[in-house]
């Protein structure tokens, strides 16, 4: 609730904004000056529809307005930006704006010519105009052209990154032990069967030994998604595929989804673990429950994940969200895990993230506990990555030397 709140709190103060800088000060008062303030009223209660209805209505009823509706929420987001950028060279040409402008005059005395100040008022209402809509011009072109790139990645396949971890306690049996890992699939209004498809081609050409599945895989009901997540029937690797629930999945319905999950085939670690083995060389793999499930009962428990393992070989923690890792360090994991953050999706509020996340992308360690966070395969609400391209990661264990 309180999130509800503060998105539609920033997107009306956002629009507030932009209708300003776009429209009041760019425009005399007249036709043109309600025109503006028209479209920017519809274009805030398209997105503050869009944002309730693919919460709410489910993905096939918020399918027709969820396109417009979040490509308009990156536009926002990012002529907010951009229009905030420039308030710099508009506070450092406030003396050109203010300016007299000055005209000549006969004096009577002489028959010289002596300047005296005109009225400014006119002069100055025009600079200011001039200025307003030149900015307006370069926060638009600067803002499509984000979004557009933006969502060329976003919409296009995810990278194949590949990360090697070296673990104190692995066996050199295990060494070169490839896991998949994907994060933030989003299956809903905007992505369906195809991205699954896709996404399983890719993982599966990669041949590892293990998949990772670290939450989020769909934004809607079994009922209304189940068809777009049936291809993830065909993963395939040697030790199987290995699910924990994010928060989304929480939002969807996580009991009739976990069911289906594990229909297809992925085994759902939910606050257990299970061992993997090589050839006499083992590691554990445990997974918990996302810090959302608290408020359905069904919250992470790292003792029941953890306890009573052998720690004469590594541990191996699947968590959604980077923010477990305290848990996890707390436990001795070697390795955790997770997606969640999307690597921001949005530059720069990847810092925003970065406030309630110790890590937004890659691999960093907390005390003797490695973090790896992927950036998912996906996106929620705006088809939108800027400078966070989606990805899987191929995970290569090693012996630390």
């Amino acid at each position: 609730m309180f999130f509800g709140l503060l998105v539609l709190t920033l997107v009306l103060l956002f629009h507030l904004y932009i209708w300003k800088r776009v429209v009041r000060d760019t425009t005399r008062p007249g036709r043109a000056r309600r025109i503006g303030t028209a479209v920017v009223a519809g274009l805030c209660l398209l997105v503050i529809g869009t944002v309730l209805g693919s919460r709410y209505a489910g993905p096939a009823a918020a399918r027709w307005f969820a396109w417009p509706g979040f490509v308009w929420f990156g536009l926002m987001a990012y002529l907010v930006v951009v229009l905030a950028v420039l308030e710099l060279p508009r506070l450092a040409l406030r003396g050109w704006v203010r300016r007299e402008p000055l005209r000549a005059t006969a004096s009577t005395d002489t028959a010289t010519e002596a300047a005296e100040p005109a009225d400014p008022a006119p002069a100055a209402s025009s600079r200011r105009l001039f200025l307003a809509r030149v900015s307006a011009v370069v926060a638009g072109a600067a803002s499509a052209g984000l979004v557009g790139t933006g969502m060329v990645a976003a919409l296009g396949p995810p990278e194949l990154t590949r990360v090697r971890v070296p673990l104190r306690r692995l066996n050199p049996g295990l060494a070169g032990y490839r896991i998949a890992v994907v994060s933030d699939i989003h299956l809903g209004a905007l992505r369906g069967r195809g991205h699954t498809e896709r996404i399983v081609r890719m993982i599966n050409e990669a041949d590892p030994d293990l998949i990772a599945v670290v939450g989020d895989v769909v934004d809607g009901t079994v009922a209304e998604l189940g068809a777009a997540a049936a291809p993830l029937r065909d993963l395939s690797a040697r030790d199987g595929a290995f699910l924990v629930t994010g928060n989304h999945e929480y939002y969807s319905g996580y009991q009739p989804w976990l069911t289906e999950l594990e229909r297809l085939g992925l085994h759902p670690l939910r606050n257990e673990r299970t061992t993997i083995s090589r050839g006499g060389a083992e590691f554990d793999l445990a997974g918990v429950n996302d810090v959302n499930g608290r408020s359905f009962g069904d919250g992470p428990d790292f003792d029941a994940a953890l306890s009573g393992r052998d720690t004469g070989h590594p541990v191996v923690l699947l968590a959604h969200q980077p923010v477990q890792v305290a848990g996890a360090a707390e436990r001795d994991v070697d390795l955790q895990l997770s997606g969640h953050t999307h690597g921001g999706q949005l530059y720069p509020f990847h810092h925003v993230v970065r406030l309630a996340q110790p890590a937004v992308a890659g691999l960093s360690k907390v005390d003797d506990t490695w973090l790896y966070v992927t950036r998912g395969a996906g996106f929620w609400g705006p088809p939108v990555r800027v400078g966070a391209p989606p990805e899987i990661t191929m995970v290569e264990l090693d012996v630390l030397r």
